[in-house]
């Protein structure tokens, strides 16, 4: 089955962890450039202190920069995370947003520092704001893309 932008949104609202912890893809652009997804405050993603759970507001924003650009790039291209840091800047209770978006100089960066086939590391910066697009949390993602040879593809 090959995925869409709609199958995997679909797939997204019944994958258990994101369920659970109220997270929702409420958009992913047919061209695979941008992704929003959001989260509500509930019993199975609430801290100690009413707050959202720190791993929660993770969570919501691991997998989307390797999926958009993993598609974008097709099957010539390893991709898969590398590592990330988040930076918690305030409380929240209500929902939480993040957006995500690769613009075509980004795209065209990533493959042409790929081209002779050594690893490189994009960095992407993420922020998570609350409903008055204040800053929660900031999380900077740094991806593993490689382009495979063209023996292994």
């Amino acid at each position: 089955m090959r995925w869409t932008p709609s199958r995997l949104k679909a797939g997204f609202r019944i994958f258990g962890p994101y369920v659970g912890a109220k997270i929702k893809v409420t958009k992913i652009a047919d061209d695979w450039r941008s992704m929003s997804v959001r989260m509500d405050l509930g019993f199975f993603n609430k801290n100690y202190f009413g707050n959202h759970f720190g791993g929660s507001l993770y969570s919501m924003v691991d997998p989307h920069y390797v999926l958009l650009l993993s598609n974008l790039l097709g099957s010539g291209y390893a991709v898969t995370d590398k590592s990330a840091t988040i930076e918690y800047v305030k409380p929240s209770v209500g929902a939480v947003f993040a957006n995500f978006n690769i613009t075509d100089h980004t795209l065209e960066k990533i493959k042409t520092d790929a081209e002779l086939g050594q690893p490189i590391f994009p960095e992407f910066d993420i922020e998570i704001r609350d409903s008055e697009t204040e800053t929660v949390a900031r999380v900077k993602k740094t991806l593993y893309v490689r382009k495979k040879s063209t023996s292994r593809q």
